[in-house]
């Protein structure tokens, strides 16, 4: 595992401090209507906790985090929603960081390994009793009290496209420029890690690049959606909330970009609906949202400002 940090500082005089980022899981499995949990035990502390690591080189958090569920589980997962950070000392001017997400197993088989030697599926009240830190037993009580949505939806905005003022031809056809196509390219690891498998677009060129490099990957079309585009959802968006919520129901995980207007337009009608409290709905280039869904209603809605690696 790698040791990428960050600095930051605790205050204008005080130290700098050094920050290890680092992403984990509540990975849990179904039990008729009741979740089970894993806690791994770690023989080099001999400890049971969630599992977590470190982010290596080039790795957003969500990535970090399947990659790490299934080398200490050995079980394939997909991350669902964002339950939270801790954070703790390292050593003098050292804090370490964890994000954590619910994620749903899917396949695999454990094996004792390097750094776990023994995994166990509980209750989530029998796993708070058993894991060693009370930072751990926090994440859990979340995870037990947090909303599971029936399906799952990835809103994007489009990547970057350089100025609009510099750009003579028709705006729908205006491309990603170079940097929007690095972020392109990002998010097809961080989109995968919710276990995207449906792609969907405005009519726009900018937004069927920024789904492309998934699209490559996955080998699916990029269905074309005329109701979320920016003008269309200013002229309905009653028809551009209906549609997304008809592409959410749909089988799998879907992705579907669309452009900087329409986003917060439909999450802040989602969320007035469903009486979920949104801060702030503005949404950058290439940030996307998580939204999960119990039928038509908006449960939850996590904002990912960026693809770009942690470091």
């Amino acid at each position: 595992m790698s040791r990428a940090t960050r600095n930051t500082r605790s205050g204008a005089a005080g130290p700098r401090i050094r920050v290890v980022p680092a992403a984990g899981a509540v990975l849990y499995r179904m039990d008729g209507t009741s979740p089970r949990v894993a806690v791994v035990h770690r023989p080099r502390y001999d400890d049971w906790s969630l599992p977590k690591g470190k982010v290596d080189p080039g790795e957003s958090l969500p990535v970090t985090a399947v990659r790490e569920i299934e080398e200490e589980t050995g079980f394939t997962s997909v991350l669902q929603s964002r339950i939270g950070t801790t954070a703790y000392p390292l050593k003098e001017n050292t804090r370490k960081e964890v994000t954590y997400w619910a994620a749903l197993a899917r396949g695999g088989r454990f094996e004792a390994n390097s750094e776990v030697d023994e995994i166990r599926w509980l209750s989530v009240g029998d796993a708070g009793d058993l894991v060693s830190y009370a930072l751990d037993r926090k994440i859990l009580k979340r995870f037990d009290a947090a909303h599971r949505a029936d399906s799952v939806l990835m809103l994007v905005r489009h990547a970057k496209a350089g100025r609009r003022s510099q750009w003579s031809g028709d705006d729908a056809l205006r491309p990603l420029d170079k940097t929007g196509r690095t972020q392109a390219e990002l998010l097809a690891p961080m989109l995968s890690a919710f276990g995207v498998r449906r792609l969907y677009s405005a009519p726009r060129v900018r937004c069927e690049q920024t789904l492309g490099p998934l699209s490559d990957e996955l080998g699916v079309e990029i269905g074309s959606e005329p109701a979320l585009s920016d003008e269309a959802h200013a002229a309905d968006p009653d028809a551009a909330r209906v549609r997304l919520v008809e592409l959410a129901a749909g089988p799998g995980v879907a992705a579907v970009c669309s452009q900087g207007a329409a986003i917060p337009g439909l999450i802040d009608d989602l969320a007035t609906r469903a009486g979920v409290d949104m801060a702030e709905t503005a949404t950058k280039k290439a940030g996307t949202w998580a939204l999960g869904f119990d039928g038509s209603a908006l449960v939850y809605a996590d904002y990912y400002i960026s693809p770009l690696p942690a470091v």
